[in-house]
C-alpha cells in the first residue's frame, strides 16, 4: 500500500497530489482485494505496487483530449505500469473512486475543523472562568435588561460550542462511508469484499446501499453542520462588534501596536476581524442551499452534484477552518473594559431592578397589575428626573407602605441578583 500522507494543512486536502494520492490508493486496494478473491494474478498486484504512479501534468493533458477525469488518470498511471494496468479498476466505476476519496477528504477536512473547536471551546472554557464575576449589564432587544456577568456571556458561547462539537463528530461519522459497488450498485462486477477492503483500509465503512454513488443527504448533513458552527462563530462576532460601539465600548478585538484603523481617520479601531468572520458565514451557509440541491438526482445518478461540490467542499472547509482560526485570535487577545461595564450598568440609574422590585410586592401581597404599575411609574420618572429608581422609590410612599428602605437596599444588592451564576457554572462544568 502507498505511504500514508500527512496534511498539516487543510488546503492541502483538497489539492491535486492529494486527490490523485487517494485515488492510486484506492485502485491498488481494490487490487489486492482482488487478489485475495483469485480475480488477478499476484505477480500482477506486485507490478501494479512497484511502478503506479502519476504525472499531473500529464494526466491534465489527457483530460484536455478525452474529457474525463478518471480515464485521464487511469491512462496515465497505465503508462508507468504497463500490461498489468489492465487488472485496474477491474468492473469499477468512476464514481467509487470520486466519492469513496471525497468521503476521505471530508473526513480529513472534518477532522481538522474538529480539533479547532476543541481549541475554541478550550479558549471559551478559560476565558468564562476568568470573567465569571466580572458584572454587566444583560440586554434584550438591544436596550439594557438585566445584570448579567461577562463569563456567563462566555459561557453560553462555549455550551453552544460543545453543541457543535458533538454534531461535527456525528456529521463526521455519517461522511465517512465508501462505496465500491459498481455502475448502480449492484455489485455486478465486483465482490462485496473489494468495497469491505477498501473502505477498512482507508478507515471509512461501507455504505450498507449505494446507487453509483453516496446518497447526498449524508453530504448534506455534513454542510449543514458547518453551516450551524459558521452562525455560530458568527453570532459570537456581532456581539463583539456590539461591544465594541463607541457608545458601548465593553470589549475591543485585538488591535496591534502598528495597525491601522482607517485610512481616513487615525483614531479608529475598527472590529475588521469579527466583521470578516460574519461575512465568511454568508458563504457557508449559502453552500448549504447547494448541497441540499444535490440530494435530488436523476434515477441512479447524475452529474449535476460533481461540479457543485468541487467547489463547496473545499470552500466551506477552508473557510469555516480560517473562522474558527480567526474566533480563537479574536477571544484570545481581546480586550476587556470591566471598568465600562459596570459604568453602563449603571448608566440607567437602576431601572435593570425593576423586576426585582416587582416580584418583591408580588410576595408582599400587591397584585401583579398594580405591582407593574407602581414600579413603571417610577422607572419612567428616572429619565424624567435624571434620578436613580432607588430614590425615586424610597420618595413614594405608595411604595414604602410594602417595602423599607432596608428591602430595597437588598433588592438592588448586584450580589443578590447574581446569586446563581456559580449554579450555572456547576451545570456547565466549569470551574
Amino acid at each position: 500500500m502507498i505511504e500514508r500522507y500527512t496534511l498539516p494543512e487543510i488546503g492541502n486536502i483538497w489539492s491535486d497530489e492529494n486527490k490523485y494520492k487517494i485515488w492510486l490508493e484506492i485502485e491498488i486496494l481494490a487490487c489486492e482485494a482482488q487478489v485475495k478473491l483469485g480475480r488477478i494474478p499476484e505477480d500482477a498486484v506486485r507490478e501494479i505496487k512497484a511502478k503506479a504512479k502519476f504525472d499531473i501534468a500529464r494526466i491534465l493533458e489527457i483530460e484536455a483530449e478525452v474529457n474525463h477525469d478518471v480515464i485521464a488518470f487511469l491512462t496515465n498511471v497505465a503508462e508507468f505500469v504497463g500490461e498489468s494496468s489492465r487488472f485496474i479498476h477491474y468492473g469499477m466505476t468512476s464514481s467509487d473512486v470520486l466519492d469513496t476519496t471525497l468521503a476521505v477528504q471530508m473526513k480529513q477536512a472534518g477532522e481538522l475543523i474538529l480539533d479547532k473547536v476543541d481549541q475554541l471551546i478550550e479558549v471559551l472554557r478559560s476565558k468564562a472562568v476568568q470573567y465569571k464575576d466580572t458584572v454587566m449589564v444583560g440586554r434584550s432587544h438591544g436596550v439594557h435588561a438585566e445584570p448579567i456577568t461577562f463569563g456567563f456571556k462566555l459561557a453560553v458561547w462555549y455550551s453552544e460550542m460543545q453543541r457543535n462539537k458533538k454534531r461535527l463528530k456525528n456529521a463526521i461519522e455519517t461522511i465517512s462511508a465508501g462505496k465500491i459497488s459498481g455502475a448502480v450498485g449492484t455489485f455486478d462486477h465486483l465482490d462485496p469484499f473489494v468495497e469491505e477492503y477498501i473502505c477498512k483500509n482507508m478507515g471509512l465503512i461501507p455504505a450498507a446501499i449505494s446507487t453509483q454513488i453516496l446518497q447526498r443527504d449524508r453530504h448534506a448533513e455534513f454542510f449543514s453542520i458547518l453551516a450551524i458552527i459558521a452562525a455560530s462563530l458568527e453570532k459570537i462576532a456581532v456581539e463583539i462588534r456590539h461591544l465594541q460601539r463607541s457608545e458601548v465600548l465593553e470589549v475591543e478585538e485585538p488591535f496591534g501596536s502598528k495597525q491601522k484603523g482607517s485610512s481616513a481617520m487615525p483614531h479608529k479601531k475598527n472590529p475588521i476581524l469579527c466583521e470578516r468572520v460574519s461575512g465568511m458565514a454568508r458563504l457557508v451557509r449559502s453552500n448549504l442551499i447547494a448541497a441540499l440541491e444535490n440530494v435530488a438526482l436523476w434515477h441512479e445518478r447524475d452529474i449535476s452534484h460533481s461540479s457543485v461540490e468541487r467547489v463547496i467542499a473545499p470552500d466551506s472547509t477552508i473557510t469555516l477552518y480560517y473562522m474558527l482560526t480567526r474566533s480563537i485570535q479574536i477571544l484570545t487577545g481581546m480586550v476587556v473594559h470591566e471598568e465600562k461595564m459596570l459604568e453602563n450598568l449603571n448608566s440607567t440609574h437602576g431601572l435593570v431592578y425593576s423586576q426585582a422590585v416587582l416580584l418583591n410586592l408580588v410576595d408582599k401581597g400587591v397584585s401583579r397589575e398594580q405591582a407593574y404599575r407602581l414600579v413603571q411609574r417610577n422607572a419612567l420618572k428616572v429619565w424624567e428626573n435624571n434620578n436613580s429608581l432607588f430614590d425615586e422609590l424610597i420618595a413614594d410612599h405608595e411604595i414604602l407602605q410594602h417595602l423599607s428602605e432596608t428591602e430595597l437596599e437588598n433588592i438592588f444588592n448586584l450580589n443578590i441578583r447574581l446569586k446563581n451564576i456559580d449554579i450555572i457554572f456547576q451545570r456547565l462544568g466549569l470551574q
